[in-house]
């Protein structure tokens, strides 16, 4: 039996106070206050298809804009998920994930390496979601990206509909993220490199 991959990280600056709580294990319930509605949406979507259950509550200073709440969500989820992780034996390692919504296609592809790295490409083709700066899903995931320890390759292969488009990359997202956490039976406990860490 493996042991509960749960975590709960709190991060507090001049800009944000977050706490992150996650269940790898979960069943996708999710309780959200970003302050942002469309960003509680999006982080529904990883929570829902992801199969994790998920806790999110920030006080960020959105009397300046959404910056610095998204990207600090970003890195305090990075952080509880690296926890929760833990040693990594286990896992599939890789995921990738297609996810279609309507006109909009978008391919995530994720790998639990321990080297940080982002690769983003999503033309959005509006600027703001709802109160959502869509910039900002880039900060997001660099965010997720850096402090996971993961390496990260996101396309939106097409779309017309800029909230389809971010629909669309973020349950691309937690497919990918799923299945890049699940349990290899055929690798039970050993850790997926041949450097025999990750």
């Amino acid at each position: 039996m493996n042991a509960p991959r749960i975590a709960e990280v709190s991060r507090t600056t001049a800009e944000t106070q977050i706490t992150v709580k996650v269940n790898l294990d979960g069943t996708g319930r999710a309780t959200l206050a970003s302050g942002i509605g469309f960003f509680d949406h999006m982080l529904d979507q990883i929570a829902r298809h992801g199969l994790i259950d998920l806790d999110v509550h920030c006080q960020g200073d959105l009397h300046i804009d959404g910056h610095h709440t998204v990207e600090d969500v970003g890195i305090t989820l990075g952080q509880a998920v690296a926890q929760a992780v833990g040693d990594k034996k286990g896992i599939r390692r890789y995921g990738h994930a297609y996810v279609p919504l309507d006109e909009a296609l978008s391919r995530v592809v994720i790998d639990f390496s321990g080297r940080p790295g982002l690769q983003f490409h999503v033309p959005f083709t509006s600027g703001m979601v709802g109160a959502f700066d869509t910039q900002l899903a880039y900060e997001f995931f660099q965010g997720f990206a850096n402090h996971a320890g993961v390496t990260l390759h996101i396309d939106n292969l097409r779309g017309i509909n800029a909230h389809h488009q971010a629909e669309t990359v973020f349950k691309a997202f937690a497919r990918a993220l799923r299945a890049a956490l699940e349990f290899d039976p055929r690798n039970a406990g050993v850790i997926p490199s041949t450097k025999g860490s990750l």
